[in-house]
């Protein structure tokens, strides 16, 4: 038997094992009898928090959300970043945990 990798599931591969567990159920079932569902989880864990990290970067960038910025006005600094954050994580949602 396969051995099945030891790393814990974090937000993201929680999320799309719920996903799959509810709403693919084919998928999820084939995958878990195969195991080869936890190896999918930790795939999509790691893109997802790889792209979250590239999208905050790019749109904190694109916005002009920089340290100077956070030096100057903190609470529009957290206010902005928090933006960019829930931005880039619906697209992270729809790209890779709800797909």
């Amino acid at each position: 038997m396969d051995e099945q990798p030891q790393t814990d599931l974090t937000k993201y591969g929680l999320m799309r094992k719920n996903y799959l567990k509810e709403y693919k159920k084919g998928i999820y079932s084939g995958m878990l009898l195969e195991g080869k569902l936890m190896e999918h989880l930790l795939e999509v864990q790691e893109a997802a928090d790889q792209r979250m990290e590239m999208l905050t970067n790019q749109m904190a960038k694109t916005a002009g959300v920089d340290e100077e910025l956070k030096s100057m006005d903190q609470m529009r600094w957290v206010q902005m970043m928090n933006n960019i954050r829930q931005s880039a994580e619906e697209i992270i949602l729809e790209e890779l945990i709800y797909n």
